[in-house]
């Protein structure tokens, strides 16, 4: 089970983690989980280009080892990059030291004070050890929307209605750059894009 959008009750429990960024102006925080992929990272590579949207996207450690030149492109087209762990542990399921160790062992890869915890799930005591550790992303970066693109019972068309219903001014956005999500990514993307450029938004990244 997920929600789409975050309720108030469930930012109130984590305070110390940026689930929106409060903004006046007609402002999206696109961002994408668990790159990078040979064929989906391209793809939304691509798609932003055309719209000339910035994002941030959160990399799985393993991915980077393995797409170098991958990681190194989406930099280059001035995108950020946050850590998303190196083995894309949930941390409710995850001793803390085990936890802290492999965000560590992304950052060897991943160079970024953004953070964002696998599945969304992470516990008080590792949010204390992490701000604890300056030597570590300091920004755990969470949700406003979730698209819902690596449900495999979602059709394309519902995640799209789920962006669109739920997005506003300053929300962060959560795609994945994932073979799971690729279905439903290669649909829904495009339609947000359109549709919001159509409204007059325009798509930043996350500093």
């Amino acid at each position: 089970m997920y929600l789409v959008k975050t309720p108030f009750w469930l930012r109130a429990f984590y305070p110390s983690c940026t689930w929106k960024i409060p903004s006046a102006e007609k402002v999206i925080y696109l961002s994408f989980d668990d790159g990078p992929h040979p064929e989906a990272t391209p793809f939304v590579l691509g798609e932003l280009k055309k719209y000339n949207a910035k994002a941030s996207f959160f990399c799985i450690g393993k991915n980077v080892d393995a797409h170098q030149n991958l990681y190194a492109t989406i930099i280059e087209q001035g995108h950020t990059v946050g850590n998303h762990s190196y083995d894309h542990l949930n941390g409710w399921k995850t001793d803390t030291a085990d936890y802290i160790q492999n965000i560590k062992l992304a950052g060897k890869l991943i160079q970024s004070n953004l953070f964002r915890p696998p599945y969304g799930r992470i516990t008080s005591a590792q949010i204390k050890k992490i701000k604890a550790d300056k030597t570590l992303p300091q920004e755990i970066i969470m949700w406003d929307v979730l698209s819902g693109d690596f449900d495999l019972t979602l059709s394309p068309e519902a995640c799209t209605k789920n962006v669109i219903k739920n997005t506003s001014e300053g929300s962060i956005v959560v795609f994945h750059d994932s073979a799971k999500a690729f279905e439903r990514l290669k649909i829904a993307l495009p339609a947000m894009l359109a549709h919001f450029t159509n409204l007059g938004y325009t798509f930043e990244a996350i500093q």
